[in-house]
């Protein structure tokens, strides 16, 4: 007498035709599908293992190598996971249901529907880790190429801002000599004063798009400068612009405080923060205030550049630092990001905090 195994595998192939009817009409795929011919195909393979498992023992590589064949497919076709687990679902449905009609004691036949779920989860478990992979692979891939592309626009950014900052400086440099003639010659000269203002303005600014180009700090030695002498010097450079946006900046460093650094890189990374805190506290009524604090830990200078303006979305604190992100209408994108760069370039760190109250700017650099 055949086994109650061979049995209910008689049985299911009686009704095979029936069952893999009903399943062609009801599974969920697209009329495009390129490995529409091979889905039926793929069912009967399935089945197959369906017979094999209740008849003699099968290995779990065959059933993976199966359930990896058809989620290649399925992220190839970018199908989706949910349509693979449905159609599967809906076969080990069929199959089961068509079991439970077999002439066999249920003694018998539970424990061989113990077995067909067994094969089908493990069939699933295989076919949804090998689609995620694959699909993770496929995002990395595209976050690649996202950045190679975003480096390119680096590039041309670079190639760009060279060739206009070289045509730019040499006009400007003679435009600023002449300037301070003037100054000297006849000092009592009106708006000379703001004249340079803007003029070493728009040579930061230049300078700024020179800097994005370059891939370390290159135009001068590291030297060993007092910070507080530096901060003053940045605030007599801002003077006018302090003056005519009201704000009210205090400025709390130890006068000890020495670091080994490009000077004209770090000088540039502080006006920076300190314009656009500038431009922040200029949205909001008075008072506006800018509070520069400066010490020494541990062999690490903390600088922080707080302001008291409106509060920074979270999402945009997150994102601040990235090159051309900007909220400003006229601006670049470029300024925070360079802040970053060159403060990464001498080993430190740089990070932005805000609430309702303040906004924070910390730089941490070695000493």
């Amino acid at each position: 007498m055949a086994s109650a195994a061979q049995q209910l595998v008689t049985h299911l192939e009686t009704h095979l035709p029936s069952f893999l009817a009903y399943w062609r009409r009801h599974m969920k795929i697209a009329d495009d599908d390129k490995y529409l011919d091979r889905v039926e195909q793929n069912a009967l393979a399935m089945f197959a293992l369906v017979k094999e498992a209740l008849l003699r023992s099968l290995s779990g590589e065959t059933v993976e190598q199966l359930a990896n064949k058809i989620a290649k497919e399925r992220a190839e076709m970018n199908a989706g996971i949910g349509a693979l687990v449905y159609n599967v679902s809906l076969g080990r449905r069929l199959i089961i249901k068509h079991a439970l009609t077999a002439p066999l004691p249920t003694v018998e036949l539970a424990p061989l529907i113990d077995h067909i779920n067994e094969l089908f989860d493990q069939f699933l478990f295989h076919a949804i880790t090998e689609y995620n992979g694959l699909k993770e692979a496929e995002l990395r891939e595209k976050n690649m190429l996202i950045a190679r592309s975003h480096q390119d626009r680096l590039s041309l950014l670079g190639q760009m801002s060279s060739s206009f900052v070289h045509e730019f400086r040499n006009p400007l440099t003679a435009i600023i000599g002449f300037i301070q003639l003037l100054k000297f010659e006849h000092p009592h000269l009106p708006y000379l004063d703001i004249i340079d203002h803007e003029l070493q303005q728009l040579k930061f600014r230049i300078s700024q798009f020179l800097h994005a180009s370059r891939k370390e700090i290159v135009e001068s030695e590291k030297e060993t400068f007092s910070l507080h002498q530096l901060l003053e010097e940045i605030m007599d450079f801002l003077y006018a612009t302090i003056v005519d946006s009201d704000v009210d900046i205090s400025l709390v460093v130890d006068e000890t405080i020495h670091i080994f650094a490009y000077k004209d890189q770090l000088r540039q990374v502080l006006v920076n923060i300190l314009l656009n805190s500038i431009e922040a506290v200029k949205e909001k009524e008075k008072p506006r205030r800018i509070k520069i604090t400066a010490r020494s830990q541990d062999g690490t200078v903390i600088i922080e550049i707080t302001n008291n303006g409106p509060a920074i979305p979270a999402d945009i604190v997150e994102t601040i630092f990235e090159p051309f992100f900007t909220t400003k209408k006229l601006g670049t994108g470029i300024g925070l990001y360079i802040c970053k760069k060159v403060i990464e370039d001498h080993g430190g760190e740089i990070s932005c905090s805000s609430d309702v109250n303040m906004t924070t700017f910390s730089i941490r650099l070695p000493v």
